[in-house]
């Protein structure tokens, strides 16, 4: 005579819970405040870094051209083209490499977070920006940062086809990344001029 065991019960895999998965992560942006001089620092060596590079070793390579994502006011396409040019294949191979495979891959990244970090410090001290809900002040400094963190990061995409094919340099292409670049340039003046007006009105009030 053989026991039959009782049927098991079919089990359902538990969704995730989606809601808790942004509170916690909004729990951990409102925790950058804490972190502003430590991310401050760190955005600035790499700042350091990123700028001896471009002048003391990129510009060699290029013959003093200035790199095109320096080019705050944009270029046109003759200008990225000549600096496409005297930099050549294996030119064009080192700044892949040491600039936008390592640093600036950090780069847009550690500034963001920065940015992030001192709208919240600041804002502490402003009394409108402190009756905010913590995830409504942690939604708000994401939404002044983030246009900035996506149009850097294609930039950085765009320039690299330019880089690995000097056949994707048409002037279409060009146009496009010259406005890449002064997007992400104006866009950074957002939350700069945030972060410049809730420290000056918090200072006023001190």
């Amino acid at each position: 005579m053989t026991s039959r065991s009782p049927a098991k019960a079919p089990t359902t895999q538990a969704e995730p819970d989606r809601p808790a998965q942004a509170g916690h992560f909004l729990d951990a942006v409102t925790g950058l405040s804490r972190h502003a001089a430590a991310l401050s620092l760190a955005s600035v060596v790499v700042f350091l870094a990123m700028t001896a590079l471009e002048f003391l070793y990129f510009e060699r390579l290029s013959g003093g051209l200035l790199s095109l994502d320096m080019r705050i006011t944009g270029f046109t396409p003759d200008d990225a083209m000549a600096w496409l040019t005297a930099l050549g294949r294996r030119g064009s191979e080192i700044i892949i490499v040491w600039h936008y495979l390592t640093f600036d891959l950090l780069f847009p990244a550690l500034f963001s977070t920065t940015l992030v970090s001192l709208i919240l410090w600041t804002g502490h001290h402003l009394p409108r920006f402190a009756a905010l809900s913590k995830h409504g002040q942690a939604m708000l400094a994401l939404g002044l940062v983030l246009p900035y963190t996506l149009a850097d990061y294609v930039q950085n995409i765009v320039v690299i086809r330019l880089l690995s094919d000097f056949l994707n340099a048409n002037p279409d292409s060009l146009a496009f990344a010259s406005a890449l670049i002064v997007t992400r340039f104006a866009l950074v003046v957002i939350p700069l001029a945030v972060i410049a007006t809730f420290y000056l009105a918090g200072r006023r009030r001190t």
